[in-house]
């Protein structure tokens, strides 16, 4: 009778274990790269070609699906920034605007050229950008403190500066509202800082202890804004007169970021992002309020949602809402949760673009508005959706 010896049994039972592995592998499901596998997804210039569904594009609800394109997927279009804010589409000229807040730059990008260029090589630490119905460049300045607008003739405007005899804060986002063309910006004191700005002069609130040399770094101390904050506000400009009026104050919305309007213009978004440098009154907490529309000033405010995940509270930045009332906010926290979330006009958390970086802001782009630029400190992403941006830019 034959026996076998120890290495036939071996072989033999490698060569069992080899085809029932391959056994296995051909009957499970394959799982392409994402944000959270080993290894992390590459979603660099020699990347693998992409899968669909997006794995990152993540439904929490079965609306989102309609809201997503199906064969969409997320995109890094650039990287190398600094901090980037402000992602304005500029129909005009058919690029994206958006800022460095670190670099005190403006950059210009074309999609069609797949080119990054320098727009504004000065900015004075520029955030928020939006576009007026005339077609010009309004723009949130830190380190000047002001509102400013510029003409079609190459000048600039300074819409505010000063509210009641006192200087800005950091004007932070900025909207249109086209339903009687005033302007809306939130005036926090994120910008007060020597990252994205400039601090208080010595005595401020943003520089208690006066250890920090507020006017360094430029040419001119009259680059530089005033120089002691004051309480955080969310202001309206008259879109006729040019006045100022603070519509929100601190205690109805402590620390405001992003902002923006329901597409029927009946609704007023406000973010409360976090404790913001020097701080006057209540600290923000990451919540995104909702304010009734009446005779074009926030009333009758109220939580529409606290930006909780999986037990987590994210840090909210900037949203734009799209045409069918859905707000898509920016979002900055633990790795795997943060990057874009999206709610229901009555506060329902329907879906979420995972990132490798919190998201700071965002905007609908392209020539139909309907693929997403998101701002993720210095790199931007973007990814093409099946709904449109509802507002101008």
């Amino acid at each position: 009778m034959f026996q076998p010896d120890r290495r036939s049994v071996l072989r033999g039972a490698a060569a069992a274990f080899l085809t029932g592995a391959v056994a296995r592998a051909a009957t499970r499901e394959p799982h392409p790269a994402d944000v959270m596998t080993q290894p992390v997804r590459d979603f660099g210039p020699h990347a693998p070609p992409a899968f669909v569904p997006d794995p990152d594009i993540l439904s929490l609800d079965p609306s989102f699906g309609d809201l997503v394109f199906k064969n969409g997927n997320i995109e890094r279009v650039w990287t190398g920034g600094g901090w980037l804010e402000g992602p304005t589409w500029v129909s005009e000229g058919r690029f994206l605007l958006l800022s460095d807040t670190v670099r005190s730059t403006q950059y210009r990008f074309l999609p069609d050229e797949n080119l990054m260029t320098t727009y504004r090589k000065e900015s004075f630490n520029s955030n928020g950008n939006t576009v007026d119905p005339q077609g010009r460049i309004l723009t949130c300045e830190h380190g000047l403190r002001r509102v400013i607008r510029w003409e079609q003739d190459g000048t600039c405007t300074v819409l505010a500066d000063r509210f009641e005899g006192q200087g800005l804060n950091s004007p932070n986002d900025i909207i249109v509202n086209p339903a009687d063309g005033s302007i809306l910006f939130t005036d926090p004191a994120y910008g007060d800082c020597l990252a994205e700005g400039h601090p208080d002069a010595p005595g401020g609130h943003a520089n208690r202890e006066g250890k920090l040399r507020w006017n360094i770094g430029t040419e001119a101390t009259t680059q530089f804004g005033t120089a002691k904050r004051q309480a955080d506000h969310t202001f309206r400009i008259d879109g006729q007169s040019g006045r100022l009026e603070a519509v929100l104050s601190e205690a109805q919305v402590p620390g405001p970021n992003g902002l923006c309007l329901s597409p029927d213009f009946k609704t007023l978004y406000v973010i409360s992002t976090a404790p913001d440098p020097g701080l006057t009154g209540p600290a923000g907490d990451r919540k995104i309020r909702a304010f009734d529309m009446v005779n074009g000033r926030p009333q009758n405010g109220r939580v529409l949602c606290d930006m909780t995940l999986e037990g987590q509270q994210l840090v909210p930045d900037g949203m734009k809402a799209d045409v069918f009332g859905n707000l898509w906010c920016g979002a900055s926290g633990p790795y795997g949760l943060c990057g874009v979330f999206c709610y229901s006009p009555a506060g329902k958390l329907l879906g979420r673009i995972r990132l490798p970086h919190g998201v700071s802001n965002l905007t609908f782009g392209g020539l139909k508005r309907n693929e997403l630029y998101m701002c993720a400190a210095g790199t931007l992403y973007r990814v093409m959706l099946n709904t449109q941006g509802a507002a101008l830019c």
